[in-house]
């Protein structure tokens, strides 16, 4: 009780403390010098996240780095197990990335600014126009050269049982001709999913697996429609291995 206590107060206090790095981002980001805003902004949001890893206990082993593209953005696809899955994303694999997100986030004070500033893309689910025109907003990301992580399930499966992968999250790397990066995300769920009160915390080790990249630029037609069984099938084996 007391560690979920102490990981609220810094929570939003480092939001608060973030407010100097933030006016000075949004300065860069006037001048036009993008290239020191996203390094500012990578640096202050992967220090924000190990913080609240190391504050909540979590351990995270990372298994497959070496599968990263080199000078290559990508599109990472991964299970979705728990809140902490973001974090974890942010502190433990190595470049600036933006989220595609539910809209609600955007209700957030703070977090909503950073987040645009990570180039993550905000959808409305429960809107069919609107979740499209997010969709077409992450291939401009990704046309761009700006990486993105999506999860496909649409929702916290709370566990390792995984939902099933929304096959339009694909169109965001078929029609950017971007890399998918396959990732299992396993244990997160234990941090906050399988307590009794939902918003407490408690200590735990995840483990993380980048797969190899999968090409995008030349996929037939029945290969990119092949592409959501293929990745799910790559995140679920390794998912049941453990």
């Amino acid at each position: 009780m007391l560690r979920s206590i102490v990981w609220y107060i810094v929570f939003f206090g480092t939001i608060i403390l973030t407010i100097p790095a933030l006016i000075r981002t949004k300065m860069l980001d006037k001048k036009g010098e993008i290239e020191k805003r996203d390094a500012l902004v990578y640096k202050v949001t992967t220090l924000w996240a190990k913080t609240l890893l190391k504050v909540a206990g979590v351990k995270v082993i990372v298994h497959g780095v070496e599968n990263l593209p080199k000078d290559k953005n990508v599109l990472y696809i991964g299970n979705h197990q728990g809140n902490f899955d973001i974090p974890i994303y942010m502190s433990q694999i190595p470049g600036l990335k933006g989220f595609v997100s539910k809209i609600e986030v955007k209700k957030i004070p703070g977090v909503r600014t950073w987040m645009e500033y990570m180039y993550c893309v905000f959808m409305d689910r429960s809107n069919i126009r609107k979740a499209g025109e997010a969709i077409v907003h992450g291939i401009k990301i990704l046309k761009s050269g700006h990486s993105l992580v999506i999860f496909p399930e649409g929702t916290r499966s709370k566990g390792n049982n995984m939902g099933e992968f929304k096959a339009g999250s694909f169109k965001l790397a078929t029609k950017s001709k971007c890399p998918i990066v396959p990732v299992t995300m396993d244990g997160s769920y234990r941090i906050m999913e399988t307590n009794k009160r939902k918003w407490t915390l408690k200590p735990a080790t995840v483990n993380l697996y980048i797969h190899p990249a999968i090409e995008t630029a030349d996929l037939s037609k029945e290969e990119q429609d092949a592409l959501p069984k293929k990745v799910y099938e790559i995140i679920k084996n390794q998912l049941h291995k453990a």
